[in-house]
Protein backbone atom coordinates (compact mmCIF):
# COMPACT_ATOMS: atom_id res chain seq x y z
CA UNK A 1 0.00 0.00 0.00
CA UNK A 2 1.43 3.50 -1.02
CA UNK A 3 2.47 5.57 1.89
CA UNK A 4 1.65 9.58 1.60
CA UNK A 5 3.94 11.77 3.58
CA UNK A 6 2.10 15.00 5.64
CA UNK A 7 3.26 17.92 6.84
CA UNK A 8 1.61 20.11 9.31
CA UNK A 9 2.14 23.42 9.80
CA UNK A 10 0.74 25.29 12.99
CA UNK A 11 -0.23 22.88 16.39
CA UNK A 12 -2.65 24.94 18.06
CA UNK A 13 -6.16 23.77 18.83
CA UNK A 14 -7.10 22.60 15.71
CA UNK A 15 -3.04 21.16 14.80
CA UNK A 16 -3.75 18.68 17.95
CA UNK A 17 -7.78 17.99 16.74
CA UNK A 18 -6.09 16.83 13.55
CA UNK A 19 -3.46 14.84 15.42
CA UNK A 20 -5.98 13.26 17.40
CA UNK A 21 -8.41 12.39 14.45
CA UNK A 22 -5.60 10.92 12.36
CA UNK A 23 -4.73 8.43 15.68
CA UNK A 24 -8.18 7.66 15.73
CA UNK A 25 -9.51 7.15 12.27
CA UNK A 26 -6.46 6.36 10.73
CA UNK A 27 -6.78 2.67 9.69
CA UNK A 28 -10.46 3.73 8.66
CA UNK A 29 -9.09 6.70 6.21
CA UNK A 30 -6.61 3.97 4.96
CA UNK A 31 -9.28 1.63 4.32
CA UNK A 32 -11.13 4.07 2.58
CA UNK A 33 -8.57 6.01 0.09
CA UNK A 34 -6.14 2.95 -0.21
CA UNK A 35 -3.07 4.48 1.22
CA UNK A 36 -1.42 5.37 4.87
CA UNK A 37 -1.34 8.52 5.74
CA UNK A 38 2.20 9.33 7.18
CA UNK A 39 2.67 12.50 9.51
CA UNK A 40 6.42 13.03 9.10
CA UNK A 41 7.03 16.54 10.15
CA UNK A 42 5.13 19.74 12.40
CA UNK A 43 6.46 22.94 12.56
CA UNK A 44 5.29 25.31 14.90
CA UNK A 45 6.93 28.27 16.65
CA UNK A 46 6.24 26.84 19.93
CA UNK A 47 8.21 23.36 20.33
CA UNK A 48 8.33 23.12 23.93
CA UNK A 49 4.65 22.92 25.22
CA UNK A 50 3.33 19.07 25.24
CA UNK A 51 0.07 18.58 23.55
CA UNK A 52 -2.91 16.95 24.41
CA UNK A 53 -2.18 14.49 21.69
CA UNK A 54 -0.25 11.40 20.81
CA UNK A 55 2.97 12.40 18.38
CA UNK A 56 6.33 11.64 18.52
CA UNK A 57 8.03 15.16 19.89
CA UNK A 58 11.22 14.46 17.61
CA UNK A 59 8.75 15.49 14.67
CA UNK A 60 8.19 18.68 15.70
CA UNK A 61 10.58 22.00 14.53
CA UNK A 62 10.33 25.39 14.96
CA UNK A 63 11.38 25.65 10.98
CA UNK A 64 8.77 25.65 8.45
CA UNK A 65 10.81 25.50 4.93
CA UNK A 66 11.63 21.79 7.06
CA UNK A 67 8.95 21.07 5.94
CA UNK A 68 8.15 22.96 2.60
CA UNK A 69 11.89 22.00 1.07
CA UNK A 70 11.52 18.44 2.37
CA UNK A 71 11.02 16.63 -1.26
CA UNK A 72 9.44 13.57 0.16
CA UNK A 73 6.05 15.60 1.93
CA UNK A 74 3.66 15.90 -0.71
CA UNK A 75 0.62 17.38 1.39
CA UNK A 76 0.79 20.05 3.44
CA UNK A 77 -1.66 21.24 6.04
CA UNK A 78 -1.51 24.95 7.05
CA UNK A 79 -2.93 25.76 10.24
CA UNK A 80 -1.09 28.70 11.11
CA UNK A 81 -4.18 31.08 10.78
CA UNK A 82 -4.16 34.77 9.61
CA UNK A 83 -2.37 36.69 6.55
CA UNK A 84 1.23 35.94 7.22
CA UNK A 85 3.81 33.99 7.26
CA UNK A 86 1.12 32.01 6.33
CA UNK A 87 0.37 33.13 2.75
CA UNK A 88 3.93 32.62 2.18
CA UNK A 89 4.32 29.22 3.52
CA UNK A 90 1.35 28.45 0.98
CA UNK A 91 2.30 29.59 -1.69
CA UNK A 92 5.90 28.07 -1.27
CA UNK A 93 4.47 24.64 -0.78
CA UNK A 94 2.53 25.30 -4.28
CA UNK A 95 4.80 26.12 -5.75
CA UNK A 96 7.35 23.39 -4.70
CA UNK A 97 4.68 21.26 -6.14
CA UNK A 98 2.94 19.92 -2.95
CA UNK A 99 -0.94 19.49 -2.22
CA UNK A 100 -1.62 21.82 0.52
CA UNK A 101 -4.80 22.11 2.61
CA UNK A 102 -5.96 25.08 4.60
CA UNK A 103 -8.55 26.05 7.52
CA UNK A 104 -7.18 29.63 6.81
CA UNK A 105 -10.30 31.85 6.04
CA UNK A 106 -8.33 34.91 6.74
CA UNK A 107 -5.92 34.15 3.29
CA UNK A 108 -8.15 33.05 1.31
CA UNK A 109 -10.52 36.03 1.79
CA UNK A 110 -7.53 38.18 0.81
CA UNK A 111 -5.47 36.25 -1.37
CA UNK A 112 -7.89 33.15 -2.30
CA UNK A 113 -8.04 34.15 -6.43
CA UNK A 114 -3.95 33.93 -6.20
CA UNK A 115 -3.46 31.11 -4.43
CA UNK A 116 -5.74 29.39 -6.74
CA UNK A 117 -4.18 30.62 -9.68
CA UNK A 118 -0.67 29.60 -8.16
CA UNK A 119 -1.85 26.32 -7.40
CA UNK A 120 -3.22 25.20 -10.80
CA UNK A 121 0.04 26.62 -12.61
CA UNK A 122 1.66 24.04 -10.58
CA UNK A 123 -0.51 21.04 -11.03
CA UNK A 124 -1.77 21.37 -7.38
CA UNK A 125 -4.48 21.46 -4.99
CA UNK A 126 -5.04 24.09 -2.75
CA UNK A 127 -8.03 22.74 -0.76
CA UNK A 128 -9.98 24.20 2.00
CA UNK A 129 -13.11 22.78 3.48
CA UNK A 130 -12.25 23.68 7.10
CA UNK A 131 -12.41 27.31 5.96
CA UNK A 132 -16.15 27.94 6.25
CA UNK A 133 -18.84 26.26 8.42
CA UNK A 134 -16.23 23.86 10.65
CA UNK A 135 -17.45 20.23 9.47
CA UNK A 136 -20.10 21.49 6.96
CA UNK A 137 -19.06 19.87 3.64
CA UNK A 138 -20.40 23.39 2.27
CA UNK A 139 -17.19 23.92 0.02
CA UNK A 140 -17.66 20.70 -1.79
CA UNK A 141 -20.98 20.93 -1.82
CA UNK A 142 -20.35 23.97 -4.11
CA UNK A 143 -17.40 22.93 -5.68
CA UNK A 144 -19.04 19.52 -7.21
CA UNK A 145 -22.82 18.64 -5.60
CA UNK A 146 -24.13 22.02 -6.98
CA UNK A 147 -22.17 22.67 -9.85
CA UNK A 148 -24.83 21.80 -12.26
CA UNK A 149 -27.10 25.06 -11.25
CA UNK A 150 -26.69 27.97 -11.84
CA UNK A 151 -26.02 29.65 -7.87
CA UNK A 152 -28.76 32.89 -7.05
CA UNK A 153 -27.49 33.23 -3.45
CA UNK A 154 -25.60 31.69 -0.87
CA UNK A 155 -26.28 32.82 2.82
CA UNK A 156 -26.16 31.83 6.38
CA UNK A 157 -24.75 31.78 9.80
CA UNK A 158 -21.38 31.35 10.08
CA UNK A 159 -20.21 32.64 13.02
CA UNK A 160 -20.95 30.04 16.26
CA UNK A 161 -19.90 33.38 18.79
CA UNK A 162 -22.64 35.60 17.46
CA UNK A 163 -25.14 32.70 17.20
CA UNK A 164 -24.53 31.89 20.53
CA UNK A 165 -24.94 35.48 21.92
CA UNK A 166 -27.57 36.21 19.66
CA UNK A 167 -29.43 33.22 20.85
CA UNK A 168 -29.20 33.73 24.84
CA UNK A 169 -30.08 37.38 24.44
CA UNK A 170 -33.37 36.13 22.98
CA UNK A 171 -33.85 32.99 25.49
CA UNK A 172 -32.66 34.65 28.41
CA UNK A 173 -33.81 37.97 28.29
CA UNK A 174 -30.00 39.12 29.06
CA UNK A 175 -28.07 41.98 27.42
CA UNK A 176 -24.76 41.83 25.07
CA UNK A 177 -22.57 42.61 27.45
CA UNK A 178 -23.65 40.18 29.89
CA UNK A 179 -23.93 36.76 27.76
CA UNK A 180 -20.48 37.84 25.71
CA UNK A 181 -18.79 37.63 29.20
CA UNK A 182 -21.09 34.18 29.77
CA UNK A 183 -19.75 32.91 25.85
CA UNK A 184 -16.09 34.11 27.34
CA UNK A 185 -16.38 32.01 30.33
CA UNK A 186 -17.64 29.16 28.88
CA UNK A 187 -14.97 29.26 25.90
CA UNK A 188 -17.25 30.15 22.69
CA UNK A 189 -16.19 33.74 22.27
CA UNK A 190 -12.45 35.15 22.57
CA UNK A 191 -10.47 37.05 25.41
CA UNK A 192 -10.88 39.55 22.62
CA UNK A 193 -14.03 38.90 20.64
CA UNK A 194 -13.71 41.84 18.27
CA UNK A 195 -13.01 39.71 15.59
CA UNK A 196 -16.44 37.91 15.78
CA UNK A 197 -18.73 39.96 16.90
CA UNK A 198 -17.91 42.88 14.82
CA UNK A 199 -18.47 40.72 11.53
CA UNK A 200 -15.23 40.20 10.13
CA UNK A 201 -15.23 36.75 10.66
CA UNK A 202 -18.34 35.86 8.97
CA UNK A 203 -17.56 38.78 6.22
CA UNK A 204 -14.27 36.75 5.41
CA UNK A 205 -16.12 33.69 5.55
CA UNK A 206 -18.91 34.91 3.09
CA UNK A 207 -16.49 36.42 0.72
CA UNK A 208 -15.26 32.72 0.33
CA UNK A 209 -18.82 31.52 -0.29
CA UNK A 210 -19.58 34.12 -2.72
CA UNK A 211 -16.39 33.43 -4.78
CA UNK A 212 -17.50 29.95 -5.50
CA UNK A 213 -20.91 30.59 -5.64
CA UNK A 214 -20.68 33.33 -8.39
CA UNK A 215 -16.84 32.57 -9.56
CA UNK A 216 -15.85 35.88 -9.11
CA UNK A 217 -12.92 37.11 -7.15
CA UNK A 218 -14.69 38.67 -4.00
CA UNK A 219 -12.93 39.20 -1.40
CA UNK A 220 -12.84 40.74 2.02
CA UNK A 221 -12.43 44.11 1.26
CA UNK A 222 -15.74 43.70 -1.01
CA UNK A 223 -18.03 42.68 1.72
CA UNK A 224 -19.87 45.27 3.86
CA UNK A 225 -20.11 44.49 7.04
CA UNK A 226 -21.54 45.59 10.75
CA UNK A 227 -21.25 43.63 14.05
CA UNK A 228 -23.77 42.52 16.19
CA UNK A 229 -22.74 45.00 19.38
CA UNK A 230 -24.98 47.92 18.87
CA UNK A 231 -28.53 45.31 19.69
CA UNK A 232 -30.13 45.45 22.42
CA UNK A 233 -32.69 43.12 23.89
CA UNK A 234 -35.40 45.35 23.46
CA UNK A 235 -34.81 45.14 19.47
CA UNK A 236 -35.02 41.51 20.26
CA UNK A 237 -38.58 41.27 21.78
CA UNK A 238 -40.14 43.96 19.37
CA UNK A 239 -38.47 41.52 16.29
CA UNK A 240 -40.31 38.50 18.05
CA UNK A 241 -43.50 40.75 18.33
CA UNK A 242 -43.48 40.80 14.89
CA UNK A 243 -42.63 37.43 14.20
CA UNK A 244 -39.00 37.31 13.29
CA UNK A 245 -36.04 36.69 14.46
CA UNK A 246 -32.64 38.68 14.79
CA UNK A 247 -29.59 36.57 13.41
CA UNK A 248 -25.91 37.71 12.25
CA UNK A 249 -26.14 36.25 8.12
CA UNK A 250 -23.92 36.42 5.63
CA UNK A 251 -25.53 37.16 2.77
CA UNK A 252 -24.30 36.96 -1.19
CA UNK A 253 -26.48 36.84 -4.37
CA UNK A 254 -26.21 37.57 -7.95
CA UNK A 255 -28.44 39.36 -9.21
CA UNK A 256 -29.42 37.57 -12.95
CA UNK A 257 -29.97 40.00 -14.71
CA UNK A 258 -26.56 41.57 -15.13
CA UNK A 259 -24.35 39.10 -12.56
CA UNK A 260 -24.02 41.64 -10.36
CA UNK A 261 -22.72 40.47 -6.93
CA UNK A 262 -23.93 42.20 -3.58
CA UNK A 263 -22.07 40.56 -0.78
CA UNK A 264 -22.60 41.56 2.92
CA UNK A 265 -22.66 41.15 6.55
CA UNK A 266 -25.19 42.27 9.30
CA UNK A 267 -27.63 41.63 11.75
CA UNK A 268 -30.74 40.80 9.91
CA UNK A 269 -34.45 39.96 10.74
CA UNK A 270 -35.44 36.63 9.87
CA UNK A 271 -38.97 35.46 9.55
CA UNK A 272 -39.84 32.98 12.40
CA UNK A 273 -40.70 30.37 9.45
CA UNK A 274 -37.39 29.95 8.35
CA UNK A 275 -35.06 27.14 9.09
CA UNK A 276 -32.33 29.87 9.92
CA UNK A 277 -34.08 31.37 12.63
CA UNK A 278 -33.79 27.39 14.49
CA UNK A 279 -30.13 27.72 14.28
CA UNK A 280 -29.27 28.34 17.93
CA UNK A 281 -26.57 28.42 19.91
CA UNK A 282 -22.58 27.61 18.62
CA UNK A 283 -24.69 25.89 15.50
CA UNK A 284 -23.82 26.97 12.20
CA UNK A 285 -26.19 26.81 9.21
CA UNK A 286 -26.12 27.45 5.38
CA UNK A 287 -28.38 27.99 2.54
CA UNK A 288 -27.58 28.38 -0.80
CA UNK A 289 -30.05 28.91 -3.95
CA UNK A 290 -29.96 27.00 -7.55
CA UNK A 291 -31.80 27.35 -10.52
CA UNK A 292 -32.29 23.72 -10.69
CA UNK A 293 -32.06 22.56 -6.94
CA UNK A 294 -33.63 24.98 -5.51
CA UNK A 295 -33.72 26.09 -1.94
CA UNK A 296 -30.89 23.63 0.32
CA UNK A 297 -29.80 23.75 4.06
CA UNK A 298 -26.63 23.13 5.64
CA UNK A 299 -25.99 22.46 9.41
CA UNK A 300 -23.99 21.39 12.13
CA UNK A 301 -20.89 22.19 14.01
CA UNK A 302 -19.08 25.57 13.03
CA UNK A 303 -16.35 25.26 14.74
CA UNK A 304 -13.90 23.47 17.36
CA UNK A 305 -11.32 21.07 16.84
CA UNK A 306 -12.89 18.04 15.98
CA UNK A 307 -15.39 19.25 13.73
CA UNK A 308 -12.29 21.67 11.73
CA UNK A 309 -10.58 18.10 11.58
CA UNK A 310 -12.65 16.21 9.97
CA UNK A 311 -13.03 18.67 7.30
CA UNK A 312 -9.38 18.89 6.90
CA UNK A 313 -9.23 15.27 6.58
CA UNK A 314 -11.18 15.48 4.12
CA UNK A 315 -9.45 17.48 2.01
CA UNK A 316 -6.22 15.51 2.83
CA UNK A 317 -8.01 12.07 1.90
CA UNK A 318 -9.07 13.69 -1.53
CA UNK A 319 -5.40 14.64 -1.85
CA UNK A 320 -3.89 11.32 -1.07
CA UNK A 321 -6.47 9.09 -2.81
CA UNK A 322 -5.08 11.40 -6.24
CA UNK A 323 -1.62 10.50 -5.53
CA UNK A 324 -1.80 7.13 -5.14
CA UNK A 325 -4.04 6.71 -8.11
CA UNK A 326 -1.55 9.02 -10.28
CA UNK A 327 -3.89 11.36 -10.81
CA UNK A 328 -4.80 14.76 -10.61
CA UNK A 329 -7.33 16.30 -7.48
CA UNK A 330 -10.60 16.61 -9.04
CA UNK A 331 -12.28 18.16 -6.70
CA UNK A 332 -11.43 22.03 -8.35
CA UNK A 333 -14.54 22.09 -11.21
CA UNK A 334 -14.77 26.03 -10.50
CA UNK A 335 -11.97 28.70 -11.63
CA UNK A 336 -11.88 32.38 -10.54
CA UNK A 337 -9.68 34.92 -12.17
CA UNK A 338 -7.94 37.33 -9.89
CA UNK A 339 -9.47 41.05 -10.66
CA UNK A 340 -12.78 39.51 -12.24
CA UNK A 341 -15.62 40.65 -10.55
CA UNK A 342 -18.88 42.48 -10.82
CA UNK A 343 -19.84 43.99 -7.68
CA UNK A 344 -23.29 45.60 -6.46
CA UNK A 345 -22.78 48.72 -4.47
CA UNK A 346 -24.42 48.41 -0.85
CA UNK A 347 -26.51 51.73 -1.42
CA UNK A 348 -28.43 49.94 -4.24
CA UNK A 349 -29.10 47.13 -1.56
CA UNK A 350 -33.38 46.93 -1.95
CA UNK A 351 -35.07 45.03 1.32
CA UNK A 352 -37.06 45.83 4.04
CA UNK A 353 -36.24 47.78 6.96
CA UNK A 354 -36.59 47.82 10.88
CA UNK A 355 -36.30 51.03 12.49
CA UNK A 356 -36.31 51.65 16.33
CA UNK A 357 -36.04 55.59 17.08
CA UNK A 358 -37.27 57.70 19.92
CA UNK A 359 -39.71 60.82 19.47
CA UNK A 360 -41.79 63.07 21.31
CA UNK A 361 -45.29 61.46 22.32
CA UNK A 362 -47.58 63.65 21.10
CA UNK A 363 -49.86 64.50 18.02
CA UNK A 364 -48.38 65.33 14.81
CA UNK A 365 -45.25 63.93 15.00
CA UNK A 366 -45.74 60.15 13.52
CA UNK A 367 -47.23 62.07 10.33
CA UNK A 368 -43.91 63.72 10.15
CA UNK A 369 -41.85 60.67 10.23
CA UNK A 370 -44.19 59.45 7.68
CA UNK A 371 -44.11 62.44 5.58
CA UNK A 372 -40.19 61.99 5.46
CA UNK A 373 -40.35 58.76 4.65
CA UNK A 374 -42.72 59.07 2.39
CA UNK A 375 -40.53 61.58 0.31
CA UNK A 376 -38.03 59.27 0.16
CA UNK A 377 -40.09 56.37 -1.67
CA UNK A 378 -40.73 54.91 1.75
CA UNK A 379 -43.92 52.82 2.78
CA UNK A 380 -44.75 51.51 6.18
CA UNK A 381 -45.51 48.09 6.19
CA UNK A 382 -45.99 47.47 10.21
CA UNK A 383 -45.47 49.85 13.31
CA UNK A 384 -45.23 49.10 16.98
CA UNK A 385 -45.35 52.77 18.93
CA UNK A 386 -45.36 52.50 23.20
CA UNK A 387 -44.85 55.77 24.87
CA UNK A 388 -42.69 56.05 27.69
CA UNK A 389 -44.08 56.35 31.60
CA UNK A 390 -44.05 60.02 32.67
CA UNK A 391 -41.51 61.07 30.13
CA UNK A 392 -43.33 62.09 27.26
CA UNK A 393 -41.82 60.06 24.79
CA UNK A 394 -42.84 57.28 22.64
CA UNK A 395 -40.64 53.93 21.49
CA UNK A 396 -41.20 53.82 17.49
CA UNK A 397 -41.04 50.63 15.32
CA UNK A 398 -41.12 50.99 11.88
CA UNK A 399 -41.02 47.48 9.64
CA UNK A 400 -40.88 49.25 6.14
CA UNK A 401 -42.12 47.60 2.41
CA UNK A 402 -38.72 46.85 0.51
CA UNK A 403 -36.80 50.20 0.14
CA UNK A 404 -33.56 51.05 -1.55
CA UNK A 405 -31.05 51.30 1.33
CA UNK A 406 -29.73 54.82 -0.52
CA UNK A 407 -32.73 56.19 0.27
CA UNK A 408 -33.83 54.49 3.86
CA UNK A 409 -30.36 56.17 4.56
CA UNK A 410 -30.95 59.47 3.59
CA UNK A 411 -34.58 59.38 5.25
CA UNK A 412 -32.90 58.14 8.71
CA UNK A 413 -30.69 61.57 8.23
CA UNK A 414 -33.26 63.37 8.31
CA UNK A 415 -35.10 62.10 10.73
CA UNK A 416 -32.93 62.30 12.81
CA UNK A 417 -32.67 65.62 13.06
CA UNK A 418 -35.70 66.69 13.62
CA UNK A 419 -35.95 68.25 16.40
CA UNK A 420 -39.10 65.59 17.91
CA UNK A 421 -36.67 62.83 17.72
CA UNK A 422 -34.32 62.45 20.57
CA UNK A 423 -31.21 59.97 19.49
CA UNK A 424 -30.03 58.58 15.70
CA UNK A 425 -32.80 56.02 14.68
CA UNK A 426 -31.50 52.47 14.65
CA UNK A 427 -31.68 50.57 11.87
CA UNK A 428 -31.38 46.61 10.81
CA UNK A 429 -32.25 44.71 7.50
CA UNK A 430 -35.18 42.21 6.98
CA UNK A 431 -34.73 39.56 4.41
CA UNK A 432 -38.34 38.04 3.89
CA UNK A 433 -37.58 35.33 1.59
CA UNK A 434 -34.79 33.75 3.71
Amino acid sequence: MKEIKIGLIGFGNIGTGVVNALNRNGELIEKRIGAKLLLKRIADVDTKRKRNADYDPSILTADADAILADPEIQIIIELVGGLEPARTFVEKALRAGKHVVTANKAMLANFGADLWQVAAQHNVALLFEASVGGGIPIIRALELGLTANRLLSVYGIVNGTCNYILTNMAEEHKAFDTVLAEAQAHGYAEPDPTFDIEGYDTAHKTAILASLAFQQDVRYADVYVEGITRIKPVDIEYARELGYTIKLLGIAKCDPRDGRVEVRVHPTLVGNSSLLAHVSGVYNGIMTVGDLVGRSMFYGRGAGPEPTASAVLSDVMAAAEAIAAGRSVSEHRLRIEPGQRHLKPIEELETAYYIRLVAEDRPGVMAKIGTVLGEHDISIGSMIQRGRHDSGRAEIIIVTHTAREKNLQAAITEIAKLPTTFEKPFVLRVEEEL
